[in-house]
């Protein structure tokens, strides 16, 4: 399976989610044909355009007839429900217009079934939707996060009126969404967009450690000089995806604490979850010596490590930055030496050992078993691990 990143900082709207998705390989034929299985009077016009330089793929749906499309939740359902679709492109795409209903229902005081939706409920938004859920079905698709969102600012008008960005609907939706607003006086995120990604995202996050496949990039509407109103969506496997993978230093400089309640909490923040714990002399103001003291963490590990140094030493604050860093993969084999089994570690660049570690305990276990230098042990498992007749890499 995959995962779909959404870059949302020139911001998000239906056309542009449909635009990124194909761009990522679909067949344009394929979704002009799904998409008519829904029977609506529109023509999808897909092209290639460019916005401030760059490319990008532009969606646009022509409606066909001129009446008022408002509909209320009911109309919305029948017709979906009736659809072909899968169960499950159903399914989420209702989650979708429930929510959209939920927040008109919400900024106009209505009850749930009274509201109406104009703009989200026309020909065009229903092909958004569900076409987006479609794509992400066929692009096997199963976890999807986006950054937080670019508002833009200003004024937009709509079927209410001249409303301010984000308008009523879409801050409603956006409730608990990281949001900024930069660059554009303009609504970047309709409700359409703001429906859809925060029905289908798992999460809102800077962007994060992870290997793609694509970049899928879908136009928006406007044409900025000063930057392009792009939608990317990085594209990949699931497994090389991870929203905690961001590292976080953890440090605190403590001057009244004796070195038996430090080297207490390293057990302590270890069995918590820290990568790594280490202690640092440093000579703070008024020429008090000190110990610096530095825990790197995943992200979901902070609040928990930060509340042991509190609990366990006498600081009074900490500070704590995300970092960047880089690792070898690493795997674990076993090689005979002197009749024993020894683990070692090995470090891989590039498919390539580059660094072979014995495990300390099951040296020194043998070296005083068979009365030899412990230095002779780990040269011996190095030597094994060398004579390996394919030379692969054996998990255990």
């Amino acid at each position: 399976m995959n995962y779909a990143y959404f870059d949302g900082s020139a911001g998000l709207s239906g056309d542009m989610i449909l635009g990124a998705l194909l761009d990522l390989g679909v067949p344009s034929s394929l979704f002009k044909e799904k998409m008519a299985e829904l029977e609506l009077p529109v023509k999808i016009h897909i092209q290639e355009t460019k916005r401030a330089s760059l490319r990008a793929v532009k969606v646009d749906v022509e409606v066909k007839r001129r009446e008022n499309t408002s509909r209320k939740w009911k109309d919305v359902q029948s017709l979906i429900e009736e659809s072909p679709f899968s169960p499950s492109i159903k399914k989420n795409a209702l989650a979708i217009f429930k929510r959209l209903f939920e927040a008109e229902a919400k900024v106009h005081g209505r009850k749930f079934e009274e509201a109406h939706l104009h703009e989200a409920g026309a020909d065009d938004a229903i092909i958004d939707i569900v076409g987006t859920c479609f794509l992400a079905e066929t692009l096997k698709i199963k976890a999807l996060y986006s950054s937080p969102l670019n508002l833009g600012k200003g004024w937009v008008k709509c079927s209410h009126g001249i409303l301010p960005v984000p308008p009523p609907a879409v801050a409603e939706l956006l409730k608990d969404i990281p949001v900024y607003s930069a660059w554009a006086e303009e609504e970047l995120v309709t409700p359409t967009g703001a429906a859809i990604v925060t029905t289908l995202a798992k999460g809102f996050i800077s962007f994060p450690e992870f290997s793609y496949k694509k970049i899928g990039c879908g136009a928006g509407r406007q044409n900025f000089p000063r930057f392009p109103n792009i939608l990317r969506v990085f594209y990949g496997d699931e497994k090389h995806f991870d929203q905690n993978k961001k590292i976080f230093l953890i440090e605190a400089n403590i001057d009244d604490s004796s070195p038996q309640v430090l080297g207490a909490l390293f057990d302590t923040a270890l069995k918590q979850g820290a990568l790594d714990v280490f202690l640092t002399p440093v000579l703070m103001k008024k020429n008090r010596l000190a110990t610096k003291l530095t825990l790197l963490a995943e992200i979901d590990k902070i609040d928990t490590l930060i509340e042991a140094v509190f609990k366990e030493t006498s600081t009074i604050g900490v500070r704590y930055f995300p970092v960047e860093r880089r690792i070898l993969e690493r795997k674990s084999v076993k090689v005979a030496v002197l009749g024993e089994k020894v683990s070692l570690k090995i470090a891989t660049l590039a498919g390539k050992a580059i660094n072979i570690q014995p495990e300390f305990s099951d040296c020194l276990k043998l070296a005083k078993k068979n009365n030899l230098p412990l230095r002779k042990v780990i040269q011996l498992a190095q030597d094994a691990f060398s004579q390996q007749e394919d030379g692969t890499i054996k998990k255990i």
